[in-house]
């Protein structure tokens, strides 16, 4: 129960997840841990799920009282009044911002992108990764020379990812992800600026953004109306009219930079590309045209409220 805390709210009930017990931290709310924990085990108290009555250690129920409950539900600002009585913000008067898990802000990119491939199950795919990313830690067999795949496989939720124990995806290890070398409870959470460099020029996410650029083409129906859709898109909430005046400002200097320089809008496009054609990229707009749009998608998909949950 205290770990599904943790999930939901960014910090357990129990704050010391990693040592739950006499030796960690007492709980912040201990009457509340111990009747979700109740709850939980007896099925009592938890809401209906798929038209069906919750039952005992019924996880999907337990989740579902989580997030519809009023603390969940709490809106993310800070009062002031509230920062000085607890900066911590262990009392819950606000939501907790949570930064993603590099899984999570993976997949957030490509469904904004509308490339996500939701199969469920199936064998490990290999999305893109550095080249040499596994030869460092592998002499023998087929864990040398890592070959992404080309297919609707690299679009698989990053949880399909083929993990290698010594050597996993650097970009998810650039978010916190562990190296599953030693078991692990709770996962450190930083802010880098390798984080932003991720976002910004992994192929992955520059092929997630030109996805997210032929949507707001393709959705919008002038400048401010594809700005704005592409913003919803991405960070799931109505932009407001400064920053779509913000976004109009970056994409007319840009359309300006690519006009002057087409070579560079074919190779701006063209980077996360994964085999495909420059037509099927752009969606059959000319490069210097697209890769403005190509972007101010880059641009949105590395916002700080796309990485945050608040």
């Amino acid at each position: 129960v205290n770990r599904q805390w943790e999930r939901i709210f960014g910090t357990g009930l129990v704050k010391t997840s990693e040592n739950l017990g006499s030796q960690g931290e007492f709980p912040s709310h201990p009457e509340l841990l111990d009747w979700l924990a109740a709850a939980f085990m007896e099925g009592d108290g938890l809401p209906a799920v798929e038209g069906r009555p919750a039952r005992p250690w019924d996880m999907k129920a337990f989740l579902k009282l989580l997030v519809t409950s009023s603390v969940y539900r709490q809106g993310a600002r800070v009062a002031p009044e509230a920062l000085a009585r607890d900066p911590d913000n262990r009392l819950l008067a606000r939501f907790p911002r949570v930064r993603l898990p590099g899984e999570i802000v993976r997949d957030r990119a490509l469904a904004a992108a509308g490339l996500l491939v939701p199969t469920v199950g199936g064998p490990s795919v290999r999305p893109w990764m550095p080249e040499g990313v596994w030869d460092d830690t592998s002499r023998y067999g087929n864990l040398r020379g890592y070959m992404p795949d080309t297919g609707p496989g690299r679009f698989r939720r990053g949880m399909y990812t083929v993990w290698k124990r010594t050597a996993g995806p650097p970009t998810m290890l650039l978010f916190d992800a562990p190296n599953r070398e030693t078991c692990t409870v709770k996962r450190a959470r930083t802010n880098t600026p390798l984080q932003a460099l991720s976002l910004l020029n992994e192929p992955t996410f520059l092929e997630a953004a030109a996805g997210l650029a032929r949507r707001m083409v393709a959705e919008g129906t002038d400048d401010r109306s594809r700005l704005a859709r592409g913003f919803g898109l991405a960070v799931g909430r109505a932009a407001d009219a400064a920053e779509v005046d913000t976004l109009l400002d970056g994409l007319a200097a840009d359309r300006a930079t690519f006009a002057a320089d087409p070579a560079a809008a074919e190779r701006f496009v063209t980077a996360g590309s994964a085999g495909r054609t420059l037509g099927e990229v752009t969606g059959g707009m000319p490069a210097s045209e697209f890769a403005p749009w190509c972007l101010a998608a880059n641009v949105i998909l590395n916002l700080d409220e796309f990485v945050m949950r608040e």
